[in-house]
Order: structure tokens, then sequence, then C-alpha cells
């Protein structure tokens, strides 16, 4: 049984739905109270038993690279200033998994970024996590997939339902059940990008999180532009399905599309109220809103 071992992290996007904040900050850094969006993805990585790690980037992407770099002068200062505390926060992630980047140099699409990095996958089955999805979840989302590829040894995509006029902004699969393995995994039958509400052939889509093998690559290159003029990497599953078996599954947790502004938002709040430091006196503020 292969472990897997690697993630690829695409956060190469030019985040436009979030000018001016990301005209020289990359949509990946905002901050979700007092983490960047992209943290949150790299602790469910690390929490999910990964070890490495490739950022597909592109120019104005060195932020990311930057903050889980080691940085030696600042523990030093926040040894010099007693706050030992700290330093794990600021330098915990480098210790327990390590980082590298592939540049991206052209936008052709979610299928091109996981391409870029076939020389940092090699022939081994690997994550993908899109650097804007955050899930709050008991268990990892990524763990949940990982648990299903174990069993299947299979390429796996997170999936949840979304309102029939939502579907037309996500990859939607058609699925049969799996047998024995519940009402949440399911095999993929066919997998369509951003169909209309009536080609649609569920209303199961497909958020930020794959396990895949190898054998996507070769369906990536084979896949021609598609939605948008670019490289799809639903379209690509879609080919590979003609060749192995791809599975679905259903995870447990709460999405947040944090590259949408309503959705940061929720989730701004959301966490914020997770928080020990601050939940009483968040929730007496939000108490007091007149809304």
């Amino acid at each position: 049984m292969s472990q897997v071992r690697k993630a690829v992290m695409p956060a190469a996007g030019m985040g436009t739905r979030f000018l001016p904040a990301t005209k020289a900050i990359p949509k990946e850094m905002l901050p979700i109270v007092d983490k960047p969006i992209i943290q949150y993805v790299v602790e469910e990585a690390v929490e999910s038993g990964f070890k490495n790690i490739a950022f597909v980037t592109s120019r104005g992407k060195s932020a990311i690279e930057n903050h889980f770099d080691y940085d030696f002068h600042l523990e030093q200062y926040l040894l010099q200033q007693c706050k030992p505390e700290l330093v794990d926060i600021v330098n915990g992630l480098s210790q327990k998994i390590s980082f590298t980047s592939v540049m991206q140099e052209q936008p052709l699409g979610l299928g091109h970024a996981v391409l870029v990095a076939q020389s940092f996958v090699g022939e081994e089955a690997f994550g993908v996590f899109l650097g804007d999805d955050i899930v709050l979840s008991e268990i990892p989302c990524m763990r949940q997939l990982l648990d299903v590829y174990e069993t299947c040894q299979a390429s796996v995509l997170a999936v949840q339902e979304v309102p029939p006029e939502s579907v037309s902004r996500y990859g939607v699969v058609a699925v049969e059940s799996a047998g024995d393995s519940g009402n949440c995994i399911f095999k993929v039958l066919d997998a369509i990008e951003k169909p209309s509400a009536e080609e649609a052939p569920s209303n199961l889509a497909i958020i930020g999180r794959y396990v895949l093998t190898p054998g996507v690559f070769p369906a990536l290159m084979k896949t021609a532009p598609g939605s948008g003029g670019e490289i799809q990497l639903t379209d690509a599953i879609q080919r590979l399905l003609q060749e192995e078996p791809v599975y679905a599954c259903q995870f447990k947790g709460c999405r947040y599309d944090a590259g949408n502004k309503l959705e940061y938002l929720k989730a701004t709040v959301e966490f914020a109220l997770q928080r020990e430091d601050l939940q009483e006196d968040f929730q007496n503020y939000l108490k007091q809103l007149k809304v």
C-alpha cells in the first residue's frame, strides 16, 4: 500500500475578487483572525500526515514562501523579549513539514498548476489542497479522503451537496454507491466542469481537496483547454476515469470558500468564535450589534 506523503497547493491566482487588497498581498495571505488563509490549509495537511508541500506560485507570491520559511532572527528577538510561546507560533510549522515552490509561468488553470508540479510528485499518489478552501471539521477533510484512499488505492475527490443554482461554479460528479462503504463514499462515473443546472448530473460538487494517483499526469497532458480557456483538472479526471477508478467522499465538516468575500467574512466570525481568548468578548460584541 503506497503512502501519500506529498501535497500540492496551487496558489498562483491573481485574487482579483479581493482587489485592491491583493494588489501587493497574495489572497492566500489575507488573515482570518491572526493567521493567513493558507496557514489553515497547511495545518490541515500537517494534521493529515503529509511531510512535503509544494506551493505552485507565480510572480509576486514570495510572501507565501517567506511566511513558512524558518525565521532565525525573529525567533531570537522573541526569546530576548521573553516570549518563547510565540516561537512555536511563527516557526513551528517549518519544523514539522518541508516546503518547496514551483513556478506556474502562465495562468493556464488548475489542471496546469497540478501538471507543473509533476517533477515534485514523481510516480506516487499525492494530495491537492486549494489554498483558499478552508474546512472546519473534527477529522481533517484530507484525512477523511486519505482513509478512503488507503482502502481503495485510487483517486479520491472531496464533494459536497450544493444548491442547483450553484452547480455552474464547480466541477460536478455523477456517482453510484460504493457498496458497503456507507452513504458518504461513491464511485465516480463522470465529472463535468461548470455545467448548467440542466446539464449537471447531480448536485455533488468537487471542492478543494483531492487525492490523486500519478495517472492524472498523462490525463492532464492530453487535456485540451476547456472552460475559461484553461486546462481544467475536472476534465483530466473525466479522462482518468477511462483508465482507472475514481472515488468521491462526501466529507464531514463545514467548508468556507475564503476566495469569496462573504464566505471570507463568515470564516472570520466562525474562527474567532472558536478562540478561547476571543470567544466571550466577541460574542458580547455580536449581541450588541443592531442589524
